[in-house]
């Protein structure tokens, strides 16, 4: 099956494959656009045979991906990341995290500033301190 194939069904035939493939119903405020790429995604998990974790520790090796998934954070880089449609960038820096044209001593704190909630910054940024 390919995603063509998924994009051809109705909502009630994409919930029926999602049951039969998946195991369970999906949320039920999941759209049909979503499903179709959650469906054919599903399906080459099937397909290829393989225990998930065993696949996506294969992938990440062939994409040179460390395990953890966490990239560590050295002086020079550029830290990106999406919040409410807001794109905000951090610049690592000697004297600490660069953003918004001041030096902040923790990617925490910066969090915080972005969400109103407190963060570990780290996760936030998808980094390794």
């Amino acid at each position: 099956m390919r995603q063509a194939y998924f994009e051809s069904l109705s909502r009630v035939e994409l919930i029926e494959c999602w049951t039969e493939m998946i195991g369970s119903a999906p949320p039920t405020k999941l759209r049909s656009p979503m499903m179709v790429k959650v469906l054919t995604c599903e399906q080459q998990w099937q397909a290829s045979g393989q225990p998930r974790a065993a696949l996506v520790r294969k992938l990440r090796r062939l994409a040179g991906i460390a395990t953890t998934g966490v990239v560590p954070a050295s002086n020079g880089q550029r830290l990106v990341r999406e919040w409410n449609g807001v794109e905000h960038t951090v610049d690592i820096t000697e004297a600490g995290y660069l953003w918004n044209g001041r030096i902040w001593r923790s990617l925490s704190a910066i969090a915080k500033e972005i969400t109103g909630t407190k963060w570990s910054g780290p996760r936030f940024f998808g980094v390794q301190t």
